[in-house]
């Protein structure tokens, strides 16, 4: 009946907003979910409501964590969908004022929406972050996710666009080794792949990036500027790694300036398969957005 009476209303309004997530009965501490998908019959509240809604839907989710909600996300009468965690008393003006344009949201993903088959096919006691091929083990988080997910880690949206455009970043850099260090690569054929952190002389081995951020729609906005870098595929190291990440307020058709300074053994290391810190040689991807920047490291 509730549906049913839902249903009804949302095909007499202008606009429709589904509230829909968890509470304390479903997640909390002690108590793990044991499906990505929303409770009960939510889903199926949703796609009725939306198949009757005569104007665009709005899907707020609340929960404490990713939910697989991807029948939502493919669902082109569902024009907006708003995760807000559980928020405090001052949520539902919050929520008001992001859904009638008072507030430009600029929030970001803090973690990876893994699909629902996911659960299935990974155990809750399998913690290895790397994935297997041998057994189609996908891996765990952004850094080593092989699969498909729901949304990535590091996703949101704005009611305005940005661009980012690099302006300074060193495109070589060259590695001090402590005395007597020379026979500390780690490599293949006689090449070396990277040398220990631990034989680098890393005391102020640091590197400056610079990038414009650009507002180029007609609403200011804050914006969220993730850095990454991918590593070589050495050490089984991940696919790519945050190295940094800067809040930026830009007005409608403004720019402004970010900027990053990248601690070498820190940022750019890898842990290798016995847990020692190792800094791949070669080519490092790093990457804002659709902007990319090769940094090449080698022994001085």
């Amino acid at each position: 009946m509730l549906i049913q009476d839902s249903s009804q209303a949302a095909s007499q309004a202008d606009a429709t907003v589904i509230i829909v997530g968890a509470d304390q009965s479903v997640e909390r501490e002690a108590l793990d979910r044991g499906s990505l998908l929303l409770p009960g019959q939510q889903e199926q509240m949703v796609l009725e409501i939306t198949a009757a809604s005569r104007g665009p839907v709005i899907l707020v989710v609340m929960s404490g964590g990713p939910m697989d909600i991807s029948f939502a996300r493919d669902n082109k009468k569902i024009s907006s969908i708003l995760w807000v965690g559980y928020p405090g008393q001052a949520g539902g003006d919050a929520l008001a004022d992001v859904i009638f344009g008072h507030h430009n949201p600029g929030g970001r993903l803090p973690v990876t929406w893994y699909p629902q088959d996911f659960v299935a096919r990974v155990p809750m006691t399998n913690m290895n972050m790397r994935p297997d091929p041998a057994t189609g083990y996908p891996g765990r988080t952004y850094r080593f996710y092989t699969g498909t997910a729901v949304y990535p880690f590091g996703y949101g949206l704005s009611y305005t666009t940005f661009s980012h455009s690099l302006v300074h970043a060193p495109e070589l850099v060259s590695l001090p080794l402590h005395e007597n260090q020379l026979l500390s690569c780690h490599g293949t054929n006689n090449s070396c792949n990277s040398v220990n952190v631990e034989n680098t002389k890393c005391e102020g081995l640091l590197l400056d990036v610079h990038l414009d951020v650009q507002n180029t729609g007609s609403t200011d906005g804050g914006h969220a500027v993730l850095l990454f870098s991918s590593p070589p595929a050495v050490h089984g190291a991940p696919q790519k790694n945050m190295v940094g990440f800067r809040k930026v307020h830009v007005g409608a058709g403004a720019t402004e300036r970010v900027h990053f300074s990248i601690d070498v053994c820190k940022d750019l290391s890898v842990v290798d398969e016995m847990g020692a810190k190792k800094l791949p040689l070669g080519s490092h991807l790093l990457h804002v957005g659709d902007v990319q920047h090769s940094l090449n490291l080698q022994i001085e």
